[in-house]
């Protein structure tokens, strides 16, 4: 192989390696969420749910992860992230659990080092609201996402 052929494999396999990386970029793909599995009533409580989201949530507009599902929804490119009909969390049996009330919402709060969780207690399915890294000691999301949830949701209690 000569060395103008090697340079020109060299280059085309640089050029795509870089349009690899491009399509690939976190800013441009929408974030991979796993859609929830709920049952046929809790499915219905989620759509409406997902009517009713707003289209910013702590100045983040819409941006529904993939794949497309009415169980899921998200602002700002994953720093918020909203799954409907989630499994009841192992962590709610715990009664060292902490928990926050908004504008009589009940949250469940998972604290994690990639942002917290949290899931709503105390109502007909579970809504689960997974916050980035920008809300670590921050849950002022939830103020505009617990009105949604409590017209939509109803609660058990």
């Amino acid at each position: 192989m000569t060395s103008f052929a090697r340079r020109s494999l060299a280059l085309s396999a640089a050029v795509l390696a870089l349009a690899a990386a491009a399509g690939c970029s976190p800013g441009d793909a929408a974030a991979q969420v796993p859609v929830p599995s709920p049952p046929a009533q809790e499915a219905a409580l989620c759509g409406a749910l997902h009517d009713a989201l707003p289209d910013s949530v702590a100045g983040h507009g819409r941006q529904d992860p993939e794949p497309s599902s009415e169980l899921t929804a998200g602002w700002g490119d994953a720093a918020i992230v909203l799954r409907c009909g989630v499994p009841r969390p192992d962590r709610m049996s715990d009664p060292q659990a902490q928990g926050i009330e908004v504008d009589g919402v009940g949250w469940m709060l998972e604290e994690r080092d990639s942002g917290p969780r949290f899931t709503t207690t105390y109502r007909e399915t579970y809504v689960e609201v997974t916050l980035g890294e920008d809300f670590l000691h921050d849950a002022s999301p939830l103020t505009e996402l617990a009105g949604p949830v409590a017209r939509t949701v109803p609660a058990t209690l």
